[in-house]
């Protein structure tokens, strides 16, 4: 996988490439290159940002600085699948993230003031992500967000690969919240660990827990 990460603030994504599914999916041969619009705006002074027209307030991210972005990373080649993160796109999920982890080469567009000129996400973009229906001060946040939850599927990024096979909203679990998890000591302040856990009954450990996720899924 490699990730183009398109943004304003490259230096908030350190703890980011920092933290261990990212840097070992990184040593295992993927990408995270970012992408600072302001090296290729074409407008003067490093700007990237311009009034909305009909007025209103708050600044607007230019189509033509986000087009001589892509422009300049990609040239006359094909572009990889390219992502707007908006409040207002389609709810990232578990089905999509590995969909996203399937692709090649992938970029993400990550906005600030007002968000993007429309014609960003007419012309310029394949799909628009949300992580959620809420505004932040930018899209730093949620690129990090994605970034995490495709860079941890990759081979490598986790020290035992069979910790991804079976949690939240997987297949093995049939799209479900997983189940409880409980460790040492077995009884603290009078709050004991389900016996079935314990029991060395395997079947019925499984058995337990995808009742606990149904139990999850009906509360969700």
């Amino acid at each position: 996988m490699n990730l183009d990460i398109f943004t304003l603030f490259p230096e908030a994504f350190g703890w980011l490439t920092g933290q261990r599914p990212v840097r070992k999916a990184i040593e295992r041969g993927s990408r995270i290159d970012l992408r600072d619009y302001r090296d290729w705006t074409p407008l003067k002074g490093g700007r990237v940002d311009d009034a909305p027209y009909g007025g209103g307030a708050g600044m607007v991210l230019r189509v033509d600085v986000v087009d001589a972005a892509l422009n300049g990373v990609y040239g006359d080649g094909d572009r990889p699948r390219t992502v707007v993160l908006t409040p207002s796109g389609r709810l990232l999920d578990e089905p999509m993230v590995s969909e996203l982890a399937s692709e090649p080469r992938l970029a993400l567009l990550s906005g600030r003031y007002e968000g993007f000129d429309q014609r960003v996400h007419d012309h310029l973009a394949d799909d628009e992500i949300s992580i959620g229906r809420y505004v932040l001060a930018g899209g730093e946040l949620p690129a990090m967000v994605v970034a995490d939850a495709i860079m941890r599927k990759l081979p490598g990024a986790l020290g035992d690969p069979d910790s991804a096979v079976e949690e939240s909203y997987s297949e093995a679990l049939e799209g479900m919240p997983e189940y409880p998890h409980y460790t040492r000591p077995p009884d603290y302040r009078g709050w004991s660990v389900p016996e079935v856990l314990v029991s060395g009954d395997h079947a019925r450990v499984r058995e337990w827990r995808m009742e606990q996720s149904r139990r999850r899924e009906g509360r969700r």
